[in-house]
């Protein structure tokens, strides 16, 4: 079991470098615009960057899980069917989409209450939409062929590129937020160029009806799904603006953004997760093997919560070049990022729960799941924004994670049971809380840190075969010093 989990873990460390140096990269542009772009005009940016996020939903409506599930296992035509089929629909619906936003583009404008001057910039996400379509299939199928490196490389070009463009067109040419949608189009469009060798690798005029439907099949509940999902990310935002005004939704999203520590760790985790968990479904102790990732999950997570928590403030007020990372005027909401972070872990934990739903093909169960997550997440915007500003909408966020990760776990039990190793979960969740108390108490943070895992051995939480491990890890390390 050790040895697949390690396995696990590597994948894990290679997909997450690219993906932790690509957040990185991308991660810069928040303190960045925090200083070039005013608080109304970094709202306009988030609230048209919040519909791309639907929209992408829409222009991939699931074939990227599609085709993963099939191409891994071929069980309907070659491996050029299974690539050409979902490619060719993608090309054609996105051409679609694309051109109809771009016609349509003041009067999108005019009904998301975008300043008319700002509606070309809707013109140029539809061709970044457009794009990044057209990179779904390729990247896939690097992920499917364990091209780690190569995809890795392909997302770095791309968040160099677009940061590198954000810098030069905010700064020198004075763009704003023209800059900001032009940086992203040009990004795309170069991704794009670099998967076409893939493209015409894998590509044949060929498309396979049989196969199209079972995609469908597969594919399409990911739509309301997909959309409930991003509803839960994005839609405060909206709400948030409707409810307050520009200013506090950029505020808002700068210190949402700091979540990215746990995003990052749950992005990382996925990118692994899924081709493990399909590759050892058929493993007799697949179900155990399933629970104790689980629990190493949710110790990683804990612990990068309690991190990220105690050291944010001191994290946003370094200066560098005589900048602060964050600029002061955003400063007022630091105290959304522990509830973003949290909700962000209960995201990974359904992230974990998903493999049952995958092995057993019950996707059509996951609109339903997601859907009561998106419900949530809109009456809890509604309901505690009046009351407590901001801070509602990043309390709304988390339960709707919460909401969602406890209907998963209902729905997979009865679809494809798994003991999870529930006693250890819960000695995590007592270290967390007490350890995350704590640190409202001490001045010194680091040994809150200290404290957790103090914590988890005082509450037994390692087991035999685990303390043993670690101690020949050590003993290893001894001698290697000598």
């Amino acid at each position: 079991m050790f040895d697949q989990i390690k396995q696990l873990g590597k994948e894990t460390a290679i997909y997450g470098l690219s993906t932790i140096i690509g957040r990185f990269l991308n991660f810069i542009l928040v303190p960045f615009y925090t200083n070039v772009l005013k608080p109304d005009q970094y709202g306009i940016v988030t609230t048209i960057y919040a519909y791309i996020a639907f929209l992408n939903i829409i222009y991939s409506y699931g074939m990227e899980s599609a085709y993963m599930r099939y191409a891994s296992s071929l069980e309907i035509g070659d491996k050029k069917e299974n690539f050409s089929t979902p490619f060719i629909s993608i090309f054609l619906t996105s051409l679609l989409f694309s051109s109809l936003i771009h016609l349509s583009s003041e009067k999108i404008a005019e009904l998301i209450n975008i300043p008319y001057e700002f509606s070309v910039c809707i013109k140029y996400s539809a061709w970044v939409l457009f794009f990044d379509a057209l990179c779904i299939i390729p990247l896939s199928a690097l992920r499917l062929e364990s091209k780690a490196l190569t995809f890795s490389t392909i997302k770095i070009i791309n968040i160099v590129t677009n940061v590198a463009l954000n810098i030069i067109l905010l700064l020198k040419f004075k763009l704003g937020v023209y800059g900001v949608f032009i940086s992203a189009l040009v990004s795309s469009a170069l991704t794009f160029f670099l998967v076409s060798p893939i493209i015409l690798k894998n590509f044949s005029f060929s498309f396979l009806k049989k196969l199209y439907i079972e995609l469908l099949k597969f594919g399409l509940p990911y739509i309301p799904s997909g959309l409930s999902a991003i509803v839960i990310q994005v839609i405060d935002r909206p709400i948030l603006k409707a409810l307050t005004d520009d200013a506090t939704v950029g505020v808002y999203q700068a210190n949402y953004r700091l979540g990215i520590f746990m995003m990052l760790f749950v992005s990382m985790f996925d990118y692994a997760w899924r081709p493990f968990f399909l590759k050892n479904a058929n493993n007799p102790n697949a179900k155990k093997l399933f629970a104790r990732v689980m629990t190493y999950f949710t110790l990683a997570g804990a612990f990068l919560f309690i991190l990220a928590s105690i050291l944010i403030e001191d994290f946003v007020k370094l200066k560098i070049f005589g900048k602060y990372i964050i600029h002061p005027d955003y400063w007022s909401g630091l105290g959304i990022v522990p509830i973003v972070l949290l909700g962000y872990l209960f995201n990974g934990i359904y992230v974990n729960l998903i493999a049952g739903i995958y092995i057993q093909k019950k996707t059509k169960y996951l609109p339903y799941i997601t859907g009561i997550g998106a419900v949530a997440n809109i009456i809890g915007n509604y309901a505690l924004i009046p009351v407590l500003g901001m801070y509602g909408s990043a309390w709304a966020t988390l339960i709707s994670y919460l909401i969602m990760a406890i209907s998963l776990f209902i729905v997979v039990q009865r679809i494809y049971p798994i003991r999870y190793e529930y006693e250890r979960l819960a000695k995590i969740g007592v270290a967390t809380a007490v350890s995350f108390l704590l640190s409202y108490i001490t001045p010194l943070k680091l040994t809150i840190l200290f404290l957790f895992f103090i914590f988890l051995l005082s509450l037994r939480f390692l087991t035999k075969e685990e303390t043993k491990l670690i101690r020949e890890f050590f003993k290893n390390q001894s001698k290697g010093l000598e």
